[in-house]
């Protein structure tokens, strides 16, 4: 029986998934700015047994037409949002063993900084930090924030990303020797000399020739993560992640792409069950099904077209409510519109052979903007239907986006974990500290692994 994992889908903003719950009751999100806040949603999610708080983030925002979404600044979409890499310290003083994945862009600074700041965090937290790694997202705003004149292509950042990730790969794996510091005070003899090692990367997009500082963390390398399921992306995550998002749409659409990137990793050589593949997931319970079912038709009211137009065009650079209703997204590619550069995942889901009209897709995002799977019901019902999805799909775990956080994260752990535990779908005790080896069930050890086909990739290009 598969060990399924679980992790919590935030942002350091007011909410989460692009739709729109601050304003609820139950939910606390406002607080954001708040550290005791986050204090709070850790140790929450710690008892309860997730595996991690995982943090999207970025610098973008929603745009319709050539300026900032209107609803998305007076709601919140997607909008306001600080950099949760400064509270990661924080909340880790105040848990023993949840892990943290942060979201950095492998296009805006060089690898040699970002590898010194997940040195950073992994040092502080004891070795509980994952990368997920993006090449972009609303690239269209970070382009105006950034001042670039265009957007990247959609394929070259992905070349980018790659070169990215092998630099940094070598930095935080080849630059020390495991025996390099020494920290004796008797000799005053910080590192060996011969055990420090001048990294030498000549790449398309990158390139670098010196020293790395940063001694080897618990880890070294932080777990790689990587969302994305467009052709290039699933790519991407066969090459270099240890976990992939996927998105929850379908079962049967779901079930298709972690086949495609399982098929992808064995073909480069990897085990393709050694990656873990997750999707979204948003979950309404109570302790009766009639309670469940009406948190959610208080969510639903919440929800409106404009609210769903903003995230989708954030993402993708399509306004909705400029298209024609009755067509299909047809009509932005017939229009030479920006398909390819931004979002073509969430593109491509709506194209091809019976694909819903611009209504159709309103009305079937509306409540979802980029949430998976919904589950709904009392507690023996949202059990049943996560293995029932994890069956169907073959994922290894579930991202919980939370809508009335932390009080719906609270109702889930009270409520859904003690039931799979008790089933045998959680790890049985505490394989290890780090984050890697609380994700491999303590049998991949704390370290990335020289088998990783980056670091043999990156070996050739030194």
């Amino acid at each position: 029986m598969k060990t399924l994992h679980f992790g919590v889908f935030e942002v350091m903003g007011p909410q989460v998934g692009g739709t729109y719950s601050w304003p609820h009751p139950l939910s606390a999100g406002i607080d954001y700015l708040d550290p005791a806040h986050w204090i709070r949603m850790a140790q929450v999610v710690e008892e309860a047994g997730f595996d991690f708080l995982f943090f999207a983030g970025g610098y973008g925002y929603p745009i319709i037409g050539d300026d900032v979404s209107r609803v998305s600044v007076e709601k919140g979409i997607n909008f306001s949002g600080l950099d949760p890499d400064y509270i990661i310290p924080v909340l880790a003083q105040h848990t023993s063993t949840l892990g943290f994945v942060v979201t950095q862009s492998t296009g805006l600074d060089h690898p040699a900084q970002l590898a010194r700041r997940l040195s950073t965090l992994d040092h502080l937290t004891g070795g509980r930090i994952g990368w997920n790694i993006v090449t972009g997202a609303s690239q269209n705003a970070v382009a105006e924030v950034f001042g670039h004149e265009r957007m990247v292509p959609h394929d070259t950042r992905y070349d980018m990303a790659a070169e990215y990730v092998e630099l940094a790969s070598r930095l935080w794996e080849e630059a020390w020797d495991d025996d390099a510091l020494v920290a004796d005070r008797a000799s005053g003899l910080f590192a060996r000399r011969e055990g420090v090692h001048r990294i030498v990367y000549e790449g398309e997009h990158y390139r670098s020739r010196g020293y790395y500082g940063a001694p080897p963390s618990p880890q070294r390398t932080p777990v790689l993560f990587q969302a994305g399921t467009s052709p290039k992306g699933r790519a991407f995550a066969a090459d270099h992640a240890e976990c992939v998002f996927v998105q929850g749409t379908t079962p049967a659409r779901t079930a298709a792409a972690v086949a495609d990137i399982r098929r992808l990793a064995a073909e480069r050589g990897r085990d393709p069950e050694r990656l873990k593949l997750m999707a979204g997931m948003t979950v309404f319970v109570a302790e009766t099904a009639d309670r469940a079912r009406e948190l959610e038709a208080e969510f639903d009211a919440m929800q409106t077209d404009e609210i769903v137009a903003a995230l989708y065009a954030g993402n993708t650079g399509i306004d909705l409510l400029s298209l024609d209703p009755d067509r299909t997204l047809q009509q932005v590619l017939d229009a030479g519109g920006p398909v390819g550069q931004m979002g073509t995942s969430n593109i491509e889901r709506f194209l091809g052979e019976d694909a819903p009209t611009v209504r159709e897709i309103l009305d079937q995002l509306r409540g979802l903007g980029t949430r998976g799977f919904r589950v709904v019901g009392d507690p023996v019902r949202v059990a049943d239907r996560i293995e029932e999805l994890a069956a169907e799909t073959d994922l290894d775990g579930f991202l919980i986006e939370p809508v009335f956080e932390p009080n719906d994260l609270r109702a889930f752990g009270d409520l859904v974990m003690p039931l799979l535990r008790e089933r045998g779908r959680l790890r049985d005790g505490e394989p290890g500290h780090t984050l890697r080896s609380r994700l491999t069930e303590g049998r991949g050890g704390d370290r990335l692994g020289s088998a990783h086909p980056v670091l043999g990739r990156s070996a050739a290009t030194a």
